[in-house]
Order: structure tokens, then C-alpha cells, then sequence
């Protein structure tokens, strides 16, 4: 009998998730959320010889890379060390296999990244690549690692996270099940475990003033990227008669003053993988609640000339595209995730489908409104889902591209001075060196009554930088045992650089380890002995 028991609990730990009659589990560390930085730290925990659970709201694993973000944001890839650059190891060995290109010869493949090749021999890495094969590397890690994964999983944010002594000692779901452990970290893109455990935060964008930035706060006077009305397009119904009430999508509030703080949420949309291989091909089709109407702003910057439409379709691997936006009237619904962050799960739902029924719809009217441009709705509908990816999602994309939500209030806060080289770090625990990017946060009238957008900036960064430990920690009064490698503490124009997904992996790696050290030492995660964090994260290969 105690044989079997063994032998069954082998089965359940192999593969990589976990149904449990018991409501109650325990590990030195808890996880919660299913991102990339999620699978990260859990296999860091492994390799230093201490138990974990990652307890994931979503049923697939990766959030957005292998959610759709297939062609990689990655700025200086020689910044990308340990964890992260053993999954994009791991994504070129797969590509190395004749057996991977069945819609495509390896041949073919353009081999385009951005701004280097996808395929880079000299170091084993590949960048761009397809969702499921992202997806199943991050389940060989788990399985490798024998990790338990509870999946859909749901934390009760009103009343799912006990704390003595100012620190989390468990967490519960919705479904009844309690988590303990000594350590924990929220690895999710909306910081729920963080704000549920007392933790303070921010969210939307500090003025310029609060610390000394130039690129935070109200962009009026900022156009960068093209994502902008380049040429004048009306913003009322009738053109020229403001009572014939606004076009859809365009906010009537005031855009606010340049350099001033505001509460709203640069925005979201789904990376698309599309493919024009007929074999894989599945049609575009009408959305349930689909309305022409909320395009018509789309028909009069085709008016203006503007042919940009195919501009973001960056090729990935098999003849398919991972979609972006691009332009003034794109993938970006903006101005319709202000409520998200901090939104009950349900108002979440609301939202995500919301966006899905936009980005559907749009994808449907360029492809078949006799207002679209003939070469453009022709070439549109070359276009098509990839049949072969989420395949239990209808082929469309299982996460929502949440750019950024809340931000945490931490020990020490990263600005735009530390991302531009202008401050020093003491106590870095990895890299970033994307531009500061963030998408528009609004879209509004201006005097003339013309349409503009509003908060996309692309700074461009000269070279990497460091990111601080304590931009991973809460202060100390409010959590001794958390750490929160996504939301971290930052201001919303450095999240801008720092919210990229190999960046996420990087900071899941070195909370984990930090996490590691805390209970080795039995001691705060803020009272850690940076030198020897330090000296862990160089053997593991960070880049620090």
C-alpha cells in the first residue's frame, strides 16, 4: 500500500498539476499566477532544494509568451542570462528539428527579430516563435522539475490571504483550497495577492513632477511611433457639428495638462497569431455583437491615405504573424481598461471580452466593409486564425495583453532616471534595455475638433541598466515574506521599459532565490544579505 501511495503521488507530481481531495497544501514557497516569471521562480525554488507550488489562476502556463507575444521584446539580448535565456535555448533546440516546420521550410523563415536575427546561431537562442511551442516549454519545466501546479485556481481577494505578524502565512481560493508556505510570490500581471495582502500600490501615471521625470504623466505634446493622427480627422458623427455627438471610441473628457498625473491605463489587445498558409487557415467571422459603427473613425484615416494596416504582422515561425498595433486606429482599444486593475474578477471578464469582440470586429470589417480600401480588404483576407494554436480557445489567443495594472509601492521605487542611466542602483538583481514604451492611454478632441491619441512614447534607452532588489519587495511594515517580480515597484513610464516578458522571467528567477536565502536565514526578505543574493545570482548566470 505505502508503495502505491508513492507511486500514485509520482504520477500527480509528473504531470506538472495536481487534483487534491485535501483543501489543504503546503511549501516552503507559494506562487501565485501562471506567467512566465511564475514558471521561472518555481524552478529556481527546485534547484535550491526547496518545495513549491505554483497556484495559477490561468489553466495554460506562460501568460504572454505563449500568450500570442511570440516575436520577443527584447532590446540588448546579451542582458538576458540564467532562466530566461535557458528558455530561449531551449525555443532554438526545438527549431533545430526538421519535424518543427510543417507549414514552412527552415529555409524560408526570413529569420527576422527585432533588429537581430530571430535565429541566433553563435549563442543557441531564438527569439520569435509560435505560442504552443512556448507553452510547451514552460510545461517541460515543470515537468522536469516535478513542480505542483494548481491550475484555475482563484485567490479570494476579500478575505484569502492570513497574515500573523506581518506576514502571509496562506492563502485561499475561491474553491476552498488553502495554500501555506513561509515564502510567497505574486507572479500575475494585476498584483491581486499583493494588493489583497495589505501591500500599497500605484496605478495610471505619476506627474513628471513627483520624480523629476520627462516622459510620465500627460503626453499632449509627445507623438511619437506613428501611433498618432498624422493627417486631421473629425471626431463628431456628422463632420463639423459637434451636436451630432462624437464618433465612437473617442473619450468627451479633457485630455489633461502636459506632465500632469492621471489615473488611466495605457492599453491593451490581444497579440493575434494569424497564418495565410490555406491548410491552417481558419476564416475570420463575424463576432457575436459585432457593430460596423465602432469602425467608422478606421474609414476616415483610410480616407487620409493612410495604408499602415499590415505594418505590425512581425513573421513568427510556419507562415504566422504576431499582430501588434500599429497606427491610429489599430489593436489598441484604448481607453477601455481604466477599471481593470483593480476590477472584481467579473468585471475583468466583462472587459476581456469586451476587447475580444473589438479586436474580432475589426478584424472582420477590414475584411469584408466595401468602405475598406479594395487592396486592403483583399489582402486581409489572405488572413486567418492558426488553426493549430489554442486550440481549446476557438484559436484565439488565451490571455489578454495586459501591458501594465497595478504597480507596486515597494522599497524602492524605479524611475525613468534609473532606466535612463541618470541614478545610480546599489542592489541590482537584473537588467532591463527595451525603450520606454508605453501605448496610448486616451483618444479625445481637440480644439479644432479634430481626433488625437495620447500617451504613446517610445524613448529610446542608450544602454541596459540595472534594476533594483528593492523594487521586488514590499516595505517592510506592510510584508516581511512577499516578493512581486511583475508589478513591480515602479513609476508608469520606467514599467514602460521594464514590462517585458523576458525581464519577467529574469526578476522571477532572482524573488525566488532571494525567497530561497530568506528562509535559509529565517529572516525578512528585506533583511536578505544582498552579497550573497548577489553572489547566487551570478553562478545561476544572471546578468546583473
Amino acid at each position: 500500500m505505502k508503495y502505491l501511495v508513492h507511486l500514485l503521488l509520482f504520477v500527480l507530481l509528473s504531470n506538472g498539476s495536481v487534483t487534491a481531495s485535501n483543501p489543504q497544501e503546503s511549501a516552503d514557497v507559494i506562487i501565485y499566477g501562471g506567467t512566465s516569471a511564475a514558471v521561472t521562480a518555481a524552478v529556481q525554488v527546485i534547484r535550491m532544494n526547496k518545495s513549491v507550488i505554483i497556484v495559477s489562476p490561468d489553466k495554460h502556463l506562460g501568460g504572454l509568451s505563449s500568450g500570442g507575444l511570440g516575436f520577443t521584446d527584447t532590446g540588448d539580448k546579451s542582458v538576458i542570462g540564467g532562466l530566461a535565456r535557458e528558455f530561449y535555448h531551449r525555443i532554438y533546440l526545438h527549431y533545430q528539428e526538421p519535424a518543427s516546420w510543417n507549414w514552412q521550410k527552415q529555409s524560408e523563415y526570413g529569420n527576422k527579430g527585432q533588429g537581430t536575427p530571430a535565429m541566433d546561431g553563435n549563442e543557441r537562442t531564438m527569439w520569435i516563435f509560435e505560442p504552443h511551442v512556448a507553452e510547451q516549454v514552460f510545461e517541460d519545466f515543470v515537468k522536469e522539475n516535478r513542480i505542483r501546479i494548481y491550475r484555475e485556481e482563484w485567490l479570494d481577494r476579500d478575505k484569502g490571504v492570513i497574515k500573523k505578524n506581518n506576514r502571509i502565512t496562506g492563502i485561499k481560493t475561491l474553491s476552498g483550497k488553502t495554500f501555506t508556505g513561509k515564502m510567497f510570490i505574486d507572479a500575475t500581471y494585476e498584483g491581486d495577492l499583493m494588493a489583497a495582502a495589505g501591500v500599497k500600490y500605484r496605478v495610471g501615471r505619476e506627474a513628471n513632477s513627483e520624480f523629476g521625470e520627462k516622459y510620465n504623466g500627460v503626453q499632449i505634446d509627445v507623438l511619437h511611433h506613428g501611433h498618432y493622427f498624422e493627417k486631421p480627422v473629425n471626431a463628431y458623427k456628422k463632420e463639423g457639428d459637434p451636436a451630432s455627438g462624437l464618433l465612437p471610441l473617442i473619450s468627451p473628457d479633457p485630455p489633461g495638462k502636459q506632465g500632469e498625473g492621471d489615473k488611466r491605463v495605457q492599453a491593451y489587445c490581444f497579440r493575434l497569431c494569424l497564418t495565410d498558409h490555406p491548410e491552417n487557415r481558419v476564416a475570420i467571422e463575424k463576432p457575436a455583437g459585432y457593430d460596423s459603427s465602432q469602425y467608422e473613425l478606421l474609414v476616415r484615416v483610410f480616407k487620409t491615405g493612410w495604408t499602415g494596416v499590415f505594418n505590425k504582422f512581425d513573421p513568427i515561425p510556419n507562415h504566422k504573424t504576431d499582430v501588434n498595433n500599429h497606427g491610429p486606429f489599430s489593436m489598441d482599444y484604448i481607453g477601455m481598461n481604466y477599471d481593470y486593475p483593480d476590477a472584481s474578477y467579473e468585471k475583468r471578464k466583462e472587459i476581456i471580452a469586451a476587447h475580444e469582440t473589438y479586436q474580432k470586429g475589426l478584424l472582420y470589417f477590414i475584411t469584408n466593409s466595401m468602405r475598406v480600401p479594395a487592396d486592403i480588404r483583399e489582402r486581409m483576407s489572405k488572413w486567418g486564425l492558426s488553426r493549430d494554436e489554442f486550440k481549446d480557445n476557438g484559436n484565439w489567443p488565451h490571455q489578454l495583453y495586459i501591458r501594465e495594472a497595478r504597480r507596486m509601492n515597494g522599497l524602492r521605487i524605479m524611475t525613468e532616471n534609473e532606466v535612463l542611466g541618470n541614478k545610480v542602483v546599489t542592489q541590482p538583481v537584473g537588467m532591463g534595455s527595451y525603450t520606454l514604451d508605453s501605448h496610448n492611454t486616451q483618444r479625445y478632441v481637440q480644439s479644432d475638433g479634430t481626433v488625437q491619441n495620447e500617451g504613446d512614447v517610445q524613448a529610446h534607452i542608450s544602454k541596459p541598466y540595472q534594476i533594483e532588489y528593492g523594487a521586488i519587495i514590499p516595505k517592510k511594515g506592510e510584508c516581511e515574506n512577499l516578493l512581486v517580480p511583475v508589478c513591480v515597484s515602479s513609476t508608469h513610464i520606467a514599467y514602460g521599459s521594464i514590462r517585458m516578458e523576458p525581464v519577467f522571467m529574469i526578476l522571477g528567477q532572482s524573488a525566488a532565490t532571494a525567497a530561497v536565502q530568506a528562509i535559509d536565514g529565517k529572516k525578512a526578505v528585506q533583511d536578505v544579505d544582498y552579497e550573497m543574493l548577489k553572489k547566487q545570482l551570478l553562478k545561476d548566470k544572471q546578468k546583473i
